[in-house]
């Protein structure tokens, strides 16, 4: 399955000039594009591995295969790969979508679901780690992890990757603190850690900052992407009309009037100031996308104005 059935066609020329703006400086275990915490100058031999599929090929010793038979690449000291760790929200709520959007020469396209969206935009920042050189993770979670792709290196597993995200289905109820909570789900290594979703959970907004704070003390440099479409921003409604959960399947009768209208408008600011908050105090970084919004000017407007990704 190809690449351009999750990103459009001309997306990964771009993303392969991308880099991750990532502040930590991290010892790992393999060579990447970054430098490490760990002493020693840039040209300090460290040991061998055996070459894999992606690896730099400027790092391969002929030398060894001319002995040996067998590949190998040499790592040092200070050049360590980024971990990276990927969660995207697939609970019932994200699975909303409508309306349309301009298309550049091309009228209008459809609007993609929130999980759609916030797939092609963990599949974007997937690919720029990749090419980049560092270890990758990627998980789907509702109210556990539903889904995991084991740790992937190396632009060769990019088809993986969109694979992965593609065959990825909507579940059901959303809760980051339970999914969080269940053994094996946080990151085992120091890293940076992406969470895609709509934050609208169903758990106290206590526990969500509890989780939040875990993920820093593992030593997670994090980015909130908060993905809303534009009738949840500025819902045009009116009259008597009922709305269902999409995720509990209830319903409530309201009567949409002016009054009504600016209520929501007041506590959706409201949240938002606490989710930049609740970033905030933890040296997170919160950003929020529409799903009415090209993903050019996600990723290389909002994205990159936020040091998020690098040309």
């Amino acid at each position: 399955m190809s690449a351009e059935y999750l990103l459009p066609p001309d997306w990964m020329v771009r993303l392969e000039r991308m880099s991750l703006g990532s502040a930590k400086r991290v010892a790992g275990t393999l060579q990447g594009k970054r430098r490490s915490s760990r002493l020693g100058s840039s040209l300090e031999f460290a040991d061998y591995r055996p070459y894999a599929p992606g690896d730099d090929i400027r790092r391969f010793d002929w030398g060894v295969y001319a002995r040996t038979g067998k590949p190998f690449v040499r790592q040092f000291m200070d050049e360590q790969e980024l971990i990276v760790s990927l969660y995207v929200d697939c609970s019932a709520s994200m699975d909303f979508a409508g309306g349309t959007r301009g298309r550049e020469g091309d009228g209008n396209e459809a609007i993609p679901s929130k999980l759609r969206y916030a797939k092609q935009l963990a599949a974007s920042i997937g690919y720029v780690a990749l090419c980049s050189y560092e270890r990758l993770q990627a998980c789907c979670f509702s109210s556990q992890i539903d889904a995991r792709l084991p740790v992937l290196r190396g632009r060769g597993a990019a088809h993986r990757l969109f694979r992965f995200f593609q065959d990825a289905a909507p579940g059901e109820e959303g809760s980051l603190a339970a999914a969080f909570g269940a053994p094996g789900a946080m990151p085992r290594l120091p890293g940076m850690t992406w969470i895609f979703s709509d934050f609208w959970l169903d758990e106290r907004e206590e526990d969500l900052g509890l989780m939040l704070s875990r993920l820093r003390g593992a030593g997670q440099e994090v980015v909130l992407v908060q993905v809303l479409a534009p009738e949840e921003i500025d819902p045009a409604y009116s009259g008597d009309l009922r709305l269902i959960d999409s995720e509990l399947g209830t319903g409530k009768d309201i009567a949409f009037t002016g009054k009504v209208l600016r209520a929501y408008q007041d506590e959706l600011e409201r949240y938002q100031e606490y989710l930049m908050k609740l970033a905030a105090d933890r040296g997170m970084t919160f950003i929020r996308v529409s799903t009415d919004m090209s993903l050019q000017k996600a990723v290389f407007g909002v994205m990159a104005e936020a040091g998020l990704v690098i040309a």
